[in-house]
């Protein structure tokens, strides 16, 4: 059991670091970590620790619930992978960007309203 929970996490880190397009060196560079922890991390042979995970977790933009449950529902994991890469961001990054998606949920909403409903807006 403890040995699934280390091979889903390893895998779901390699995702993750894949999708930011980073090569392991990278990520263990810009991380301060070991390159070989963390290929046994990906592998699912090794148990790493809080303050490892940790900045991986900040370095990729992944919400650790990611990283431990496996059964999460598709719609959470995409809103976690959104608030983690949010997390990674700087305070005027996040601003920039919560008000940009603000934008475009609204013009979205707006537009599937038009469409499904076009005699309310007469």
């Amino acid at each position: 059991m403890q040995e699934d929970i280390f091979l889903h996490m390893g895998q779901r880190i390699k995702e993750a670091r894949e999708e930011c397009g980073l090569t392991q060196q990278e990520l263990a560079e810009q991380t301060g970590r070991g390159l070989r922890h963390l290929q046994d991390i990906e592998k699912g042979r090794k148990n790493p620790s809080f303050d490892i995970l940790a900045s991986y977790i900040n370095r990729l933009g992944i919400a650790p619930n990611e990283l431990f449950y496996a059964d999460v529902p598709a719609v959470e994991k995409e809103v976690q992978h959104l608030m983690g890469k949010l997390l990674a961001c700087t305070d005027d990054e996040r601003a920039i960007l919560l008000k940009t998606l603000d934008c475009m949920a609204d013009q979205f909403i707006s537009r599937h309203y038009k469409t499904s409903n076009p005699q309310e807006f007469k």
